[in-house]
């Protein structure tokens, strides 16, 4: 796909760059650091990109005075005395939908503020960063110009920086290091629970929808001879093959990128699916949003073909789901049921995110009661 615009009386045209799969913008307008910021907020809303040729870190401050506007107008801001004196009262699951939909509003406007990146990732605006390094990380190796919205361009750094970085994972004593589009364990509640749970048997396990490889490095930790790691993500693989490699676990585990389960039983087969049965706005949210459950079914009735006849399946599941309306404990109870599988044990633990303490949040009422669970389950004999 490729993006055009009008520039000193001659037509220019370059590659569309999107991650997120957003459509090529019809109207760009070229602007630098003389447009204000109600200006150019004001064309986002309207629907015209702004193809920016200024200082870039006056684009950076530009985007950050966007932002704010986008917050001020966002029904997810109102205070939580405004919303309780609302006629009609809001509905978990209406304030869940509300939330997605300030968020991808607020994500069309911002996405709206444009950056031409020259051959070999080079952006000749004054005080642009080197973002080469970053770009390759997640684009791989482009040699022709593009044009990307600045705020993506801003969440490949960020990403990189978190790369370089890693997220220190307590229960491994060790970092852990993220790619761009890979899940970051940052939530690390879920993992606790996987460290303390009793192992069923220490020669097997599968882990399932592996992500960074933090799971299996942890059942590594625990003494599981050999684990086989999956993933359909090509970029999830890449990301735990260089975890997986740099802990000195290469041994014990091995990858596969294959959907779901690879061939063969083994006596601990481990998911944790994303937690919220809703539709991705983009393909990064595949890790957060499972469509009707679609990946969470998927787990529960392929494991009476994955498990040995006394192993255990180990879900971690968030209940936060329940508390928003959009799954109910009984949908879950009635697939584990039909599924052929039984609760052997459920292990509970609270969430330490800050969001949690956020009164400001649309999703606090719901937030404040959420439990992360390992459900263990054993087939039915």
């Amino acid at each position: 796909m490729t993006i055009s615009w009008v520039e000193a009386g001659a037509t220019h045209s370059a590659r569309w760059q999107s991650e997120a799969g957003v459509a090529v913008p019809k109207k760009v307008l070229v602007a630098d650091d003389t447009i204000t910021a109600d200006t150019a907020y004001r064309l986002a809303c309207e629907g015209t990109a702004i193809l920016w040729r200024g200082d870039f870190h006056n684009g950076r401050q530009l985007l950050q005075a966007m932002a704010r506007r986008c917050d001020i107008k966002s029904p997810s801001k109102k205070s939580a005395k405004k919303r309780k004196e609302e006629i009609a009262p809001e509905t978990p699951a209406n304030a869940f939908h509300m939330h997605r939909l300030a968020q991808a509003q607020r994500a069309r406007i911002l996405g709206m503020l444009l950056i031409e990146v020259d051959q070999d990732y080079q952006i000749t605006l004054n005080r642009a960063p080197d973002v080469a390094l970053a770009c390759n990380e997640a684009y791989g190796q482009f040699k022709k110009p593009f044009v990307v919205s600045l705020r993506e361009l801003q969440g490949l750094v960020g990403a990189h920086e978190w790369r370089k970085k890693g997220v220190y994972i307590r229960t491994l004593d060790a970092n852990i290091h993220p790619h761009y589009g890979v899940f970051s364990p940052i939530r690390g509640e879920y993992l606790e629970l996987i460290a303390k749970a009793p192992l069923p048997n220490t020669e097997l396990a599968f882990d399932i929808g592996t992500g960074t490889g933090v799971i299996a490095a942890l059942l590594a930790k625990r003494g599981i001879k050999k684990i086989i790691a999956t993933d359909q993500d090509p970029r999830a693989l890449v990301c735990a093959k260089e975890n997986i490699t740099s802990l000195g676990l290469s041994e014990q585990i091995t990858l596969s990128q294959t959907d779901m389960f690879p061939e063969g039983k083994a006596p601990l087969v481990v998911c944790n699916p994303p937690w919220l049965p809703a539709k991705p706005s983009s393909p990064i949210e595949y890790a957060v949003y499972d469509p009707d459950s679609k990946m969470l079914m998927a787990y529960l009735k392929g494991l009476k073909n994955h498990l040995t006849e006394d192993g255990e399946g180990w879900l971690i599941l968030s209940d936060f789901a329940e508390h928003l309306g959009l799954r109910t404990h009984e949908f879950l109870l009635d697939t584990i049921k039909t599924a052929g599988l039984t609760v052997k044990d459920k292990l509970d633990i609270q969430p330490k995110h800050s969001k949690v303490a956020d009164v400001e949040d649309r999703l606090h009422e719901a937030r404040k009661k959420e439990v992360t669970s390992l459900w263990i389950l054993k087939l039915n004999t």
